[in-house]
């Protein structure tokens, strides 16, 4: 399978998701700027952490409104899995692809530590490597994580299986509700969490926990 890193001023993690996903498929991703609105065939797009636009106005904001991501939109629209992590995360709730909003961490502190994550929904194109239930681990390094969403869509959430990933075992860092760590759409092929999985993918990581997300999302569960 394809798949494509998005690049943003102030984004930081986008040579971690290319090395993430080259070795766990064996292919380099495409890069995608900014500007960019002709998004090359691809099955999966990723928007990386960081601090796009040094998270100016709100985490995310600015970032959400750049042509590129109209273009992503287009693409998600039609199926492709797009994946957000941390201030991809952000982007994608600005944007209006994910629900709800992430609000600066209770603590009010940036949190850079490893949590421990329950596998709330193992059948999605992003999760198929686990087991529901299964505890995984997963550093994180966020500032505004604290997700929040109203009593409704929180309850639509959790009973639709759009909780994908929660924090397991009291680890949760920023106060989220419900200890959520991860959502999905309706549709089932955009997946936002605050979460780094591409940084613990292998032995020189300390673990390989989170290799499971790519190998599911690019097809190569085996891997």
């Amino acid at each position: 399978m394809k798949s494509a890193v998005v690049q943003l001023p102030g984004l930081n993690r986008d040579r971690d998701m290319i090395a993430a996903l080259t070795r766990i498929s064996g292919k380099a991703p495409v890069t995608i700027w900014q500007t960019e609105t002709d998004i090359p065939d691809v099955d999966l797009i990723v928007i990386p952490g960081g601090f796009s636009y040094g998270d100016y106005l709100r985490c995310g904001a600015i970032a959400a409104r750049m042509p590129v991501m109209q273009a992503i939109r287009e693409k998600a629209d039609k199926g492709v899995k797009v994946l957000g992590v941390c201030n991809g995360f952000q982007i994608l709730v600005e944007a209006g692809m994910l629900p709800g909003a992430l609000m600066r961490n209770s603590s009010l502190k940036f949190v850079c530590r490893e949590v421990k994550l329950e596998v709330v929904n193992s059948d999605t194109e992003f999760t198929r490597a686990y087991d529901k239930g299964q505890i995984i681990r997963s550093p994180v390094a966020h500032h505004d994580g604290n997700y929040f969403v109203e009593p409704e869509q929180l309850k639509s959430l959790e009973d639709k299986g759009q909780v994908v990933f929660r924090y397991a075992d009291g680890t949760n860092p920023n106060g989220s509700l419900n200890d959520i760590a991860g959502i999905i759409n309706a549709q089932g092929n955009v997946l936002g969490m605050m979460p780094h999985p591409e940084n613990l993918i292998e032995a020189a990581h300390g673990g390989n926990d989170g290799r499971g997300i790519f190998a599911s999302a690019l097809g190569v569960i085996a891997a």
